[in-house]
């Protein structure tokens, strides 16, 4: 018997998220944690869960997902991402589904970088007269 598993990565602003989907019950465990443990609040929990909700394959799927970089609200989005892009390896007749939600798009938003002269990207040194 062979081994059913699917692959997506995700990533949002400095956030990477690589997803497995395995047939199963609708576990989901990011970084050896559960979903509820690893994002404590609510709103990010939806934001992860959001393409399995859309398809109705939250039963259908254990999910695995391994999460680096970034803060929490950017690791949510890369999960979102990587979910949806898995859900398309898995059944390819999600993708218009999903796409229109437009939850295939990556964020192409990131931080800008810091210029020299400048404390930050665009925060200029106080000025002084004297």
């Amino acid at each position: 018997m062979a081994f059913v598993q699917f692959y997506g990565t995700g990533r949002r602003k400095d956030a990477v998220a690589k997803i497995f989907l395995r047939p199963g019950e609708g576990k989901m465990t990011i970084n050896n944690k559960s979903l509820e443990e690893y994002f404590g609040r609510k709103t990010l929990q939806i934001i992860a869960r959001q393409p399995l909700e859309l398809t109705g394959t939250s039963n259908r799927f254990d999910i695995m997902a391994k999460v680096l970089g970034g803060g929490v609200s950017g690791q949510a989005g890369a999960v979102k991402l990587g979910i949806a892009r898995a859900l398309v390896e898995a059944d390819p007749n999600l993708r218009p589904v999903l796409k229109k939600a437009g939850f295939l798009t990556r964020d192409p938003r990131m931080k800008e970088r810091r210029k020299y002269g400048l404390k930050k990207a665009r925060r200029a040194p106080q000025f002084s007269k004297r």
